[in-house]
């Protein structure tokens, strides 16, 4: 097996990075949305409008996970370049192998809340169909 150097933890480091901010970005998105929610469902409550917030709820708690597992990927990517520096590479390999697990866990977190907003939008389509076909 190749030896772990510095640069491998590293090169991920730019990778996680812009996935956090993915992930930051849809979490921003969801808490506009969630507000503007709340808003319309006090002047009007809605039953469609609980099903959007209570799907919204799933997802912001899906991305709640999958920014604590990306963060904790870089963590332990920077704790085992620290155990790389101080040239204990047994342990540096696999912490820096759990850090890709975490990273993995939280890619698939995403395919997951990927195929709840998907869903959500399918039955915002329908909605919309069903408001054309009554006409």
């Amino acid at each position: 097996m190749e030896e772990l150097t510095l640069t491998t933890p590293a090169l991920l480091f730019s990778a996680i990075s812009l996935i956090m901010l993915a992930y930051t970005n849809r979490f921003l998105a969801y808490a506009s949305v969630i507000r503007n929610l709340h808003a319309i469902y006090l002047e009007r409550k809605e039953a469609s409008l609980l099903r959007q917030i209570n799907n919204l709820k799933k997802r912001l708690n899906l991305t709640k996970f999958m920014q604590i597992f990306g963060i904790s990927s870089l963590l332990f990517c920077v704790v085992s370049m620290f155990l790389i520096y101080i040239h204990l590479n047994l342990a540096a390999i696999w912490v820096f192998g759990f850090a890709l697990i975490l990273l993995i866990i939280s890619l698939a977190l995403l395919i997951k809340e990927i195929q709840i907003s998907t869903e959500a939008l399918k039955h915002h389509i329908a909605d919309i169909e069903e408001h054309f076909e009554k006409k």
